[in-house]
């Protein structure tokens, strides 16, 4: 593989403190080492927490099975292996990826069996050359201004996340919060609801449903599939596990 690519061997720990203990928000560019060396089951980088990483990578392998699709992903740091989960008849929805080409992934980190893992929430085909370019540009942008903000005992999540005039986290918050301010107040209840669960798995069906008695079954699926198509939230172990964009 190759290195050449700058350092992203540096050892990325929370420090300790309130900061550490903070929920991530946010998105953050990350190279496949640097998800693999983050502390268990965190998005950082340091010290700084986020929801999600995104990452450009050559997938390597493709494994399908009833459940989900496992791409091996590589890049100049490192392979991760990253889960897409199937709903019941869902496979012919699944991306479109070729092996050996490169694909841009958005996802939340796991660790399971001693080994980090991601689980996708989007993939995209990358078609442009350009992209990977791009994406190493962003990745070191983040690295230095996470490093710099931390060096002037900067604290929180966000800060690394930056690329052009404006910072990534502080994009996805802001259409975030614009978004949920418009919905309706049912919808925004449940979104609510989907975002204060700081359980791996997700929020599940069956406690929305007893948290919001009052909504019937049928309004709550509308309002779910409502809101994963918008992308407020996604499916995480199974179709019936929410967790909130961020």
């Amino acid at each position: 593989m190759n290195d050449s690519f700058g350092d992203f061997n540096a050892t990325q720990t929370a420090p300790t403190g309130a900061a550490s203990n903070q929920k991530g928000e946010g998105i953050v560019p990350l190279v496949v080492k640097q998800i693999v060396d983050a502390p268990e089951g965190n998005i950082e980088l340091f010290g700084m927490q986020y929801a999600m990483a995104c990452v450009v990578a050559i997938v390597r392998n493709v494994e399908t099975s009833s459940t989900k699709i496992t791409y091996t992903l590589e890049d100049h740091s490192g392979r991760i292996d990253a889960h897409y989960w199937l709903e019941e008849g869902d496979a012919l929805k699944a991306p479109e990826v070729m092996v050996n080409n490169y694909v841009k992934v958005y996802g939340t980190t796991r660790s399971q069996g001693g080994s980090k893992t991601l689980m996708i929430f989007k993939l995209l085909p990358v078609l442009d050359p350009n992209e990977v370019c791009t994406h190493l540009l962003e990745v070191l942008n983040a690295r230095y201004r996470a490093e710099d903000y931390q060096s002037k005992g900067g604290a929180g999540a966000g800060a690394g996340a930056s690329s052009g005039s404006g910072s990534i986290a502080d994009f996805t918050a802001s259409q975030s919060s614009a978004i949920v301010s418009g919905l309706e107040p049912k919808q925004q209840a449940v979104f609510q609801a989907i975002k204060s669960n700081v359980s791996e798995e997700g929020i599940s069906r069956k406690e929305l449903k007893a948290k919001f008695s009052h909504i019937s079954d049928s309004e709550l699926t509308n309002i779910l599939d409502f809101m994963i198509s918008e992308g407020h939230i996604y499916s995480s172990i199974d179709a019936d596990h929410f967790i909130a964009q961020c």
